[in-house]
């Protein structure tokens, strides 16, 4: 396999460390009682603060009841004025105190109610309502779809799984750019940025309990190693990887995919197909336009059509999956259609055309 140089992973490892955080699920924030415990400590810290530089120049104030300002008196003062009740009992009489009250208790007495207003209305209401949201988002995610890569291959692939009828919130995208989450985001989809190749990015995907994992990195090296990763967390989900070079496919296979597109050279059999003929090129690329035109799509065979010739089922039938082999559609083998089998055919899309594919690997040798 091509690998790049040791000096290039190493600048992209750096960058990952960096880089890694997750948007959505995310790491559980701090509990709201925690936040609003911080954030008294520091309106605490304020106070005295305060309570000390009106101390400090307690011959610049006036006490209504003595007329003399102790450490007592500060302390009260600071709470009356922070708090903007202001009895006005002591009050700044000497023009050193009161610019000390403009420039000084002034700003702090606005940091106070940021503090104690702002932030903790916001670690009260919405930082649980969003721990809350995401607690039932893991709770009932189940059988999802992972797909590495939010690049055109990646998009893609999503866009042809959700064609068959799968929900926008049953799919989750790992990728390691922050703007590439954010457009999964706005599409409706899960995001977690960070490194696929690490096992933890790959649980805040909560991959182990995904049925089907897509894998469309920008790299083949990173596609093995996301693999590897994958199929160590997930034995039975279902692996689809994309690569670029078609010499990396079986060290794929061998890593845990059970299927490896090579983008690469399918783009250039489909180039060559179209130039010998356009309209065929046409037809092959609307068979992989799921949910227009024409769709090819895998279901299982029905009572009704048990013991019929492949030509004999109503749609165009063009193989036949039987245990751990794809039949094609003439292959003298077939013979008649058994209940066990499952019909690679291809149909007319409608809007009420919804079949999702089997996402049962098939058996390796």
């Amino acid at each position: 396999m091509k690998l790049p140089g040791q000096d290039a992973i190493a600048r992209q490892a750096d960058e990952h460390l960096v880089t890694h955080k997750v948007k959505l699920p995310r790491k559980l924030v701090e509990h709201p009682f925690r936040q609003v415990a911080k954030r008294l400590s520091v309106a605490l810290v304020v106070l005295v603060v305060t309570a000390l530089v009106v101390y400090v120049d307690r011959d610049g104030y006036t006490d209504n009841s003595d007329g003399s300002v102790d450490l007592l008196d500060a302390f009260y003062y600071a709470t009356v004025t922070l708090s903007t009740t202001g009895y006005g009992d002591i009050t700044p009489v000497s023009d050193s105190a009161r610019l000390t009250n403009i420039f000084v208790i002034t700003p702090l007495r606005v940091l106070f109610l940021i503090i104690l207003v702002g932030t903790t209305l916001e670690a009260l209401t919405e930082r649980t309502r969003e721990e809350w949201r995401l607690n039932r988002w893991r709770s009932a995610l189940r059988d999802h779809t992972v797909v590495v890569g939010f690049g055109t291959k990646g998009r893609s692939a999503i866009q042809t799984v959700c064609a068959t009828g799968l929900r926008k919130d049953q799919v989750v995208v790992v990728d390691p750019s922050g703007k590439a989450i954010e457009a999964a985001t706005a599409h409706g989809y899960a995001g977690v940025i960070g490194d696929a190749t690490r096992s933890d990015v790959l649980n805040r995907a909560e991959v182990y309990r995904a049925k089907q994992i897509i894998i469309a990195t920008q790299r083949d090296d990173t596609a093995v190693l996301v693999t590897l990763t994958a199929r160590q967390l997930n034995r039975g989900a279902k692996i689809v990887v994309a690569v670029r070079e078609e010499e990396n496919a079986p060290l794929l296979k061998q890593s845990g995919a059970d299927a490896v597109i090579t983008s690469a050279s399918a783009a250039g059999r489909l180039l060559g197909l179209s130039v010998l003929s356009p309209a065929a090129g046409m037809v092959m690329e609307d068979l992989i336009s799921q949910g227009s035109g024409l769709d090819l799509i895998e279901r299982p065979v029905i009572k009704a059509e048990a013991g019929k010739n492949p030509r004999e089922v109503d749609d165009l039938v063009v193989s036949v999956i039987r245990g751990h082999r794809v039949l094609g559609y003439d292959d003298p083998a077939v013979g008649g259609l058994e209940l066990t089998d499952r019909l690679i055919t291809i149909v007319r899309a409608t809007p009420a055309t919804h079949v999702t594919p089997d996402a049962r690997p098939l058996p390796r040798d």
